[in-house]
């Protein structure tokens, strides 16, 4: 059994080409990609499509005290 040390597998071929150790890695694979999305969807501004649709919340005169100004 050989096992190689400094920047090289540290498990033998035996182990890392092996059908647990290959699902093993496709787990870590899509649970790591999940992480990085679930990251950039939380560091990210929400997205509201359904504002989009409809303009919900916006007033069709202005409130301001000053009349003549932008809707």
């Amino acid at each position: 059994m050989t096992v190689l040390i400094l920047g090289r597998h540290l498990l033998p071929h035996a182990i890392l080409a092996s059908e647990p150790f290959a699902v093993l890695m496709t787990f870590v694979a899509i649970n790591t990609v999940m992480y990085a999305a679930l990251s950039a969807a939380k560091v990210l501004p929400p997205i509201h499509p359904g504002e989009w649709i409809r303009r919900r919340g916006r007033r069709a005169e202005t409130r301001s005290i000053h009349p003549d100004g932008p809707l």
